[in-house]
């Protein structure tokens, strides 16, 4: 009888993350397979949108109203746990493309598959449907990481590694995109305490774009899955699944139990590592020429997994761990 509660709040639990979370992403990537089949939209310039136009704007505005925030953990040691997360993935990664001798750019869309996992239109309703009282609160600070390590290590990764490009050729490029510029603005605006969120005329475009995220990018997603028809299961795509969504929560586990964190901050933590990959990774290895096929599977198929995955993470902190 004692285990009978715990199962039936993780069955709860289970079908709200269904429900508000996994089924929301499914039927946008639907419609934008849909659309595709009807109207065969043009990915480049859904590409190019996202990636120029809706992804700076979300990440200045979340930037921007960081500032504001208050958590229980220091934001800097969210950055730093993130930051070793992507770091262990990536060598882990980087040991698996060496050992299946992959050529370049199915080596690249491999670390962009892995390394970097949906923060935003994915982890930050999971933290408030899980831990309402300071999941999305603490969680931001690994959004923010995210978006950053996406749009400069994965943007390095993704158009350089294995490539004849010399070295200088490659940062340069890096700041030719605008997230770069949406970060680098953020933070000016809260250094220097710019109330850019007061003038309306600016700040309600920029909100605007913020909402607008979710839907385009994972419209899109579903366009690039149209056109490019995502492959079977085959080794690469089962290692990417295997390393993102049960590896990356049993490297965020180890890294909580050598911090030794609490294990209010350290649940959130790890959840939040057993997230999906991020959907503007799919975005990068089309435009940055990796293999845009692979990653776009990969997103799909990790999107859909990661309901089970997670939901065994929620039922395992349930059952066994003990609050402090």
């Amino acid at each position: 009888m004692e285990l009978i509660s715990p199962l039936i709040e993780a069955l709860t639990f289970f079908w709200f993350l269904f429900r508000d979370v996994c089924l929301p992403i499914v039927v946008l990537i639907s419609i934008g397979i849909i659309l595709d089949k009807k109207y065969n939209l043009d990915l480049a310039t859904l590409v190019k949108l996202n990636i120029h136009i809706f992804v700076p704007g979300f990440i200045f505005v979340k930037v921007v109203e960081s500032s504001t925030r208050e958590t229980e953990l220091q934001g800097t040691s969210v950055v730093f746990f993130t930051l070793s997360v992507i770091a262990a993935t990536f060598v882990i990664g980087f040991l698996i493309t060496v050992w299946q001798n992959w050529e370049p750019s199915k080596s690249r869309s491999f670390f962009l598959s892995t390394m970097f996992y949906n923060c935003g239109n994915w982890g930050i309703p999971m933290m408030a449907l899980a831990y309402p009282e300071n999941g999305a609160s603490i969680h931001i600070y690994a959004l923010l990481t995210m978006n950053l390590s996406t749009f400069t290590i994965g943007m390095f990764l993704a158009s350089g590694y294995g490539s004849k490009k010399p070295f200088a050729e490659i940062v340069l490029g890096l700041f030719k995109l605008t997230p770069v510029y949406a970060i680098s603005l953020g933070i000016i605006c809260i250094k220097f305490q710019i109330p850019v969120a007061d003038w309306k005329y600016i700040w309600a475009p920029l909100q605007y774009i913020d909402r607008g995220l979710v839907s385009i990018a994972l419209v899109t997603l579903g366009v690039q899955l149209s056109k490019t028809s995502p492959p079977k299961v085959d080794k690469f795509i089962g290692l990417a699944l295997l390393l993102r969504l049960v590896v990356g929560p049993l490297i965020a586990l180890g890294l909580t139990v050598l911090w030794k964190l609490p294990h209010s901050i350290a649940a959130i933590l790890i959840l939040g590592a057993g997230a999906p990959t991020a959907v503007n990774t799919a975005l990068l290895a089309h435009d940055l020429k990796a293999d845009s096929r692979y990653a776009a599977a990969v997103v799909f198929y990790s999107t859909c997994i990661a309901i089970f995955t997670v939901t065994a993470i929620l039922t395992i902190q349930r059952l066994f761990v003990t609050p402090e």
